[in-house]
């Protein structure tokens, strides 16, 4: 991959970042990981209590790219029909019409997703997975970037429904932004104190700009120990102990694609094992799922994959440059 190239992505990064922080405060984590898995082509679970800023943070990144936005607001009495759109019969033309739903964006937050009932949870899986959405048996494509955001509260139960292993392994990886610091909080009141800045906010970027880069990031350089290293670590969530199913294929490939994406956003064209540490949690953790007496003991898939990045070692170091 060309030097250039990384700089195109590493531009795209700075931008980003600088046109969301106007928005978020202090999240410049959160907003980096979110910016690696739009450039992996990846869809982001945004899990945390209310009012830290999970839907703010989806609105200022799709404001940010420029490209067509929906908001689906999950209830139990939502159907699969109100996300994917429907076909309704219109007299005029004396023929069925598809009516498309709100997946039919490019940026799509499904607000409090775990609300939905698994039926309608279920009718996105084809939409993240493939790209496309069949409705009375025709398919239709999904445009160009395609990604979904969903947000979750992980501490409220009552009328949810906790999204099943195969709709979470869909999912690129999973954020928690976790409350402001003091400073933070303060800067928060001081900027909303009048109108909320989102209202402001303007595209730094299109569609097009950002589809081109994904390309851009799968050809970051991988050297083979590196990737062995990826492989491995995935591998050792299958055998430990407190863990009675572990990250899939999908998980390492997910996992390879984050690092090079983490690595291009650091002005650099090739991955080293530190951006997979980086990246190893938010994209392994909550595929993982745990044995019922390690919950019982407190154990966490964060605890787990933290251990294992102790216990992998990654072999031979990768090359910095190539030759």
């Amino acid at each position: 991959m060309a030097q250039t190239s990384v700089n195109r992505v590493a531009e795209f990064g700075w931008k980003m970042k600088e046109n969301i922080a106007q928005v978020m405060v202090g999240k410049e984590a959160a907003i980096e990981m979110l910016l690696a898995a739009l450039l992996s082509d990846g869809h982001v679970l945004l899990e945390d209590v209310p009012g830290v800023g999970k839907t703010m943070l989806a609105r200022a990144l799709a404001t940010s790219v420029g490209g067509r936005f929906s908001r689906i607001q999950c209830t139990p009495d939502l159907l699969p029909s109100d996300i994917t759109g429907l076909s309704v019969f219109d007299q005029k033309q004396g023929d069925f019409v598809f009516r498309p739903g709100p997946v039919m964006a490019q940026i799509v937050l499904a607000d409090e997703i775990n609300r939905a009932t698994p039926r309608t949870q279920s009718s996105l899986l084809e939409a993240m997975g493939e790209g496309q959405v069949t409705v009375d048996g025709h398919t239709y494509r999904l445009k160009r970037p395609f990604m979904v955001v969903a947000t979750q509260n992980p501490v409220e139960f009552e009328g949810t429904f906790p999204l099943p292993e195969a709709q979470l392994d869909r999912f690129f990886l999973l954020l928690k932004l976790g409350y402001p610091t003091l400073d933070e909080e303060n800067q928060v009141l001081l900027r909303l104190q009048e109108r909320h800045p989102i209202t402001d906010l303007g595209p730094v970027t299109d569609v097009n700009h950002v589809a081109e880069l994904q390309h851009l990031v799968t050809q970051v350089y991988v050297e083979a120990s590196v990737r062995d290293y990826v492989v491995r670590l995935v591998r050792s969530t299958r055998t430990q102990s407190q863990v009675q199913l572990g990250a899939s294929p999908r998980g390492s490939l997910a996992l390879l694609r984050a690092a090079q994406a983490l690595a291009a956003l650091g002005n650099r064209d090739y991955v080293t094992p530190d951006d997979v540490k980086h990246m190893a949690t938010a994209v392994l953790a909550h595929r993982l799922t745990l044995k019922a007496d390690s919950v019982l003991r407190g154990v966490t898939a964060e605890s787990v994959i933290a251990e294992l990045l102790h216990q992998v070692e990654v072999g031979a170091e990768g090359h910095q440059t190539r030759s």
